[in-house]
C-alpha cells in the first residue's frame, strides 16, 4: 500500500502576480483522517476531499441518522497543517461525525456541516470535543506516529487533548 502522508503548503498559486484567484483559499496544506470508531484504526484518504473517500463510494448520503439504523460509525477530522518559525505544526483540527451501512448502501452525514468544519480547520481552530475520547486517543496517536516532527510542534492541539482528557 502507497504510503500516504499529510499535504504540506505548497508554493503561492497566483505566483504573486495579483491576478485571478488571489485571496481564494488553498486545500494544499489539508488532509482528512478518517477514524474507525469500531476498529480503533485512522487513516488518510484524500478521496474524503470530494466526498469520495472509500468508506463513501457507493453510499446515498441521508440527513437523519435514525434512516441508517445499521450504520457504522466514522469520524472524518479535517487537519489542517501551518508553520511558524519552529517548524509545521498541526494548526486546524476539525471532527465531523458519519454513519456507513454498506450493506443498506445508505449511510448518514451533513453535507453543509462537514465543509464548515473544513472551513474551520482551515482558519486554525480545534474542534474535536465532540469526539469520543477513544477516537480522540486514536487520532492523537495516528498523528504523532505519522508525523512526529509536526505533533511536537502542536502545542495547541496538545493543550486541547489535555483540556478534554481531564473533564
Amino acid at each position: 500500500m502507497k504510503d500516504i502522508n499529510f499535504n504540506i503548503i505548497s508554493d503561492d498559486a497566483t505566483d504573486g502576480h495579483g491576478g485571478f484567484g488571489v485571496g481564494s483559499l488553498s486545500l494544499n496544506n489539508m488532509s482528512p483522517v478518517i477514524i474507525d470508531v469500531e476498529e480503533g484504526v485512522a487513516t488518510i484518504d484524500m478521496g474524503a476531499m470530494h466526498a469520495k473517500s472509500a468508506i463513501e463510494k457507493r453510499i446515498k448520503f441521508l440527513t437523519d441518522p435514525e434512516a441508517v439504523p445499521n450504520g457504522k460509525p466514522y469520524w472524518i477530522v479535517w487537519v489542517t497543517v501551518g508553520r511558524k518559525p519552529e517548524g509545521f505544526y498541526y494548526g486546524g483540527v476539525a471532527a465531523c461525525d458519519m454513519l456507513v451501512d454498506v450493506e443498506a448502501r445508505r449511510g448518514y452525514k451533513l453535507l453543509p456541516y462537514h465543509v464548515n468544519q473544513m472551513d474551520k480547520s482551515l482558519k486554525g481552530r480545534i474542534l474535536i470535543d465532540m469526539m469520543d475520547a477513544p477516537s480522540r486517543d486514536v487520532l492523537a496517536n495516528f498523528l504523532q506516529e505519522h508525523r512526529p516532527e509536526i505533533w511536537a510542534n502542536s502545542t495547541e492541539l496538545h493543550a486541547e487533548l489535555e483540556r478534554l482528557d481531564a473533564e
